[in-house]
C-alpha cells in the first residue's frame, strides 16, 4: 500500500467526491456532487492546506484522508482540521486508515500545526488509539458528534 497526495493522481476525484457525499451528505446537506468535486479539485496541491491524500494498492484506491481550514461550520474558530476519513468498505480493519490519518498528521506538524482538530460520530476509539484526544462532545445536525484534537507536543 502507498499513500500519495491526490495532486498526483487526481483522476480519483470523482470516486473520492462519490464517497464523500454518500457517507457524510446528511451532515451537509448544501453540499452537491458537483460542490465536492470542486472541493477535491482544490485540494490537488500538496504542501498546503488543503491537501487530500489518497491510499492506493497498485491501481486499486482504498480510501482518504484530507486537510482542510474548516469542516465543522459550527467551530469555525478551530483551524485546522483532518477530514474525510474514508477506506473502502472491502479494504477496512486492515490499518488503511490508520497509516492515512498518521501521514495527514505527519503532513500537518511539516506545516508547523500545533493543533489538528477533527469530529466524528462514531469512531472515537479509532482517533484516541491514533493519539487524538477529546476536545468536546456537542451536537451537529441533530446528531452527537465528538470533537478531538491532536497537538503535536501533547500537550492538548
Amino acid at each position: 500500500m502507498t499513500i500519495a497526495h491526490l495532486a498526483e493522481h487526481t483522476t480519483w476525484i470523482p470516486t473520492l467526491a462519490l464517497w464523500a457525499y454518500h457517507e457524510w451528505g446528511h451532515l451537509f446537506p448544501d453540499e452537491t456532487y458537483a460542490t465536492l468535486l470542486a472541493k477535491f479539485a482544490e485540494r490537488t496541491t500538496d504542501h498546503t492546506i488543503p491537501e487530500t491524500f489518497v491510499a492506493l494498492e497498485h491501481t486499486v484506491l482504498l480510501g482518504m484522508a484530507s486537510l482542510v481550514k474548516h469542516d465543522l461550520p459550527t467551530r469555525t474558530e478551530l483551524s485546522p482540521w483532518l477530514a474525510d476519513v474514508y477506506v473502502a468498505p472491502e479494504w477496512r480493519q486492515r490499518g488503511v486508515g490508520s497509516k492515512l490519518v498518521q501521514v495527514a498528521m505527519q503532513e500537518a506538524e511539516s506545516l508547523g500545526v500545533a493543533t489538528l482538530y477533527l469530529f466524528t460520530p462514531d469512531k472515537l476509539e479509532f482517533y484516541r488509539r491514533l493519539g487524538w484526544r477529546v476536545f468536546e462532545t456537542t451536537r451537529y445536525r441533530g446528531e452527537a458528534v465528538t470533537i478531538m484534537a491532536w497537538n503535536r507536543l501533547r500537550t492538548v
